[in-house]
């Protein structure tokens, strides 16, 4: 009887594994998903070639375009003048910049030019008896000989034998001597070669001024010029008048300037050309920083796009139907936000925003801008 009860209950557990075993391989099959095809809605645009103006941003700093350093040939002390000798004066053409006196250094020159007169002076009896023919021509230069202006030139000699008798009497070699002095004394004083405003002094009224010392620095305050570096792409583009838009960094204050003068050779270590565009304008100020808008060409049939939408350097995505498409196009001119394309026909539609995870062959719908409806009061 146990015998019998143990057989059954063992055929009940086979039939028991078997049946658990066929539940737990059922549970195991999972129904195979069928993915939904994902359609993402882009923002789209039409091409319609045109012409694209390239304009070229670049920055840099004013500096007066004439300016003079000052520097002191003689030695003397520095005299007071007219106008204070001070950072922001402003001085006119032909005012006194700077006036070092000249007292002592001035009795030598009038003692030169006495000396000069008393050897002429010396020589009238004898040119009067050897060279009648030009003793009236060095009469007339003694009569007009004023020893507190600048000394006169000598009178030509018209023979051998007479330019022998002056020179032998010295007469040359001082007249020399006495425009070499006058040429010195000029350097006392320091006149201003155009109108302008002292931007950097660097001696005081008073001071004891030594040959050679710098004493500050004079600038015209009309015009100024910008040095902008210009990439070697765009070297043979650029041209001497060329017109040129400038705004201040915080774009509040527009100018207007012309491409002065323009660098013969190219930076070898940043590739860069070196272009100079003059600007007047009152309220300009020698430091300033300011950004330049070069319009170095007018591209025919092209389009300019953002330049996020251009991947592998000459590609972009087009809209073909609801799918994505890659076409080959013609970059001309790249800035840091935007692009200059060719070769793109128009009615092309093309891609006006990036699009993440694009690829070609991938389904898209155009974004349309909803319109609201009107209601009635």
């Amino acid at each position: 009887m146990r015998k019998f009860i143990l057989s059954i209950l063992g055929i009940l557990f086979i039939i028991g594994s078997y049946y658990i075993g066929e539940k737990i391989i059922a549970s195991k099959k999972k129904r195979k998903s069928i993915p939904e095809k994902v359609v993402k809605t882009v923002f789209i645009d039409t091409v319609k070639n045109g012409e694209v103006k390239i304009v070229i941003p670049a920055n840099g700093r004013l500096v007066a375009k004439r300016r003079i350093e000052l520097y002191a040939e003689v030695q003397g002390i520095f005299k007071k003048g007219s106008k204070l000798f001070k950072p922001g004066q402003k001085f006119s053409r032909g005012q006194t910049l700077i006036h070092i006196d000249e007292a002592e250094f001035y009795s030598s020159v009038q003692s030169a030019k006495s000396n000069l007169y008393n050897s002429i002076a010396a020589i009238m009896p004898d040119l009067k008896l050897d060279f009648p023919e030009a003793f009236n021509k060095w009469q007339s230069y003694i009569n007009s000989y004023d020893i507190n202006k600048l000394t006169p030139e000598l009178p030509q000699t018209t023979s051998d034998k007479e330019n022998y008798f002056i020179t032998g009497r010295g007469i040359i070699s001082n007249y020399y001597n006495v425009k070499n002095l006058e040429q010195r004394l000029a350097k006392y004083r320091i006149f201003a070669p155009f109108s302008g405003v002292l931007i950097e002094t660097l001696a005081n009224e008073g001071a004891l001024i030594r040959n050679g010392q710098k004493l500050g620095t004079f600038i015209d305050t009309s015009v100024y010029e910008m040095e902008v570096a210009i990439s070697k792409t765009y070297a043979n583009l650029l041209k001497e008048g060329k017109q040129v838009a400038i705004n201040n960094l915080d774009k509040t204050e527009y100018y207007k300037g012309l491409i002065s003068r323009i660098n013969g050779s190219i930076d070898p270590t940043t590739q860069t050309i070196t272009a100079y565009i003059e600007v007047k304008n009152k309220a300009l100020k020698e430091g300033m920083y300011l950004e330049a808008n070069l319009n170095v060409s007018d591209e025919k049939e092209a389009i300019e796009v953002d330049r996020s939408l251009v991947f592998n350097n000459n590609q972009i995505y087009v809209v073909k139907g609801n799918v994505l498409d890659v076409m080959e196009v013609k970059p001309v001119y790249f800035s840091d936000k935007k692009a200059v394309l060719k070769n793109i026909p128009n009615g092309t539609i093309i891609l006006k925003r990036p699009v993440p995870g694009a690829y070609a062959g991938m389904l898209v719908k155009p974004f349309v801008t909803p319109t609201k409806a009107l209601t009635k009061k």
